[in-house]
């Protein structure tokens, strides 16, 4: 099975420095066809195990190959099937206007919806947040990017339980895994 793996945690604002080519040669003494998108811990690979599998075996071995803050690091397998509900669960237009507004997908890992949407506040001028199964997706005005809400979230319950993506890299991603 090929899954895009979103690692949560790495390489964001200096912290939990990950090099890619050694993320690459780490994993694939686990999984076949390991390949890396961005340094932000998008990782696309083949392994027969489920997707839960998955994500404990990378889980587990970040932390023995790299100098990581544990605690904020996570792994969230997506098989094809999964990707491409999150895809089609997005709202209609969604990412279609760059010119006006920034995209954001909001992975949800081990948590739904109805945790999510309480810790997700929206400026009404600037935000609009849809909530699907598997993710959450958030639009902004980008030239009132600065009066966005959505990074209120960091620090609320649930903040640990997403990884975040912008609506490019999700459609990289899928296309990875041969959806597009």
């Amino acid at each position: 099975m090929r899954y895009a793996v979103l690692l949560r945690g790495i390489n964001v604002g200096g912290r939990n420095k990950v090099p890619m080519a050694d993320l690459r040669h780490h994993l694939s003494a686990h999984f076949e066809q390991v390949s890396t998108y961005i340094a932000s811990g998008n990782v696309v690979l083949e392994s027969p195990l489920p997707a839960s599998e998955v994500e404990a075996v990378v889980e587990e071995l970040l932390p023995t190959v790299f100098s990581l803050d544990s605690a904020v690091v996570r792994a969230l397998a997506l098989d094809p099937t999964t990707c491409a509900a999150v895809l089609d669960e997005a709202p209609a237009g969604f990412g279609e206007d760059d010119d006006t507004y920034r995209y954001l997908v909001g992975f949800y890992m081990g948590v739904g919806a109805d945790d999510v949407r309480p810790c997700v506040p929206e400026h009404p001028d600037v935000d609009v947040v849809t909530y699907g199964q598997h993710a959450f997706y958030h639009r902004r005005v980008s030239a009132l990017a600065t009066r966005s809400r959505v990074g209120q979230v960091i620090g609320t319950p649930v903040y640990g339980s997403l990884t975040l993506r912008n609506w490019r890299t999700t459609l990289a991603l899928a296309e990875r895994l041969g959806l597009r």
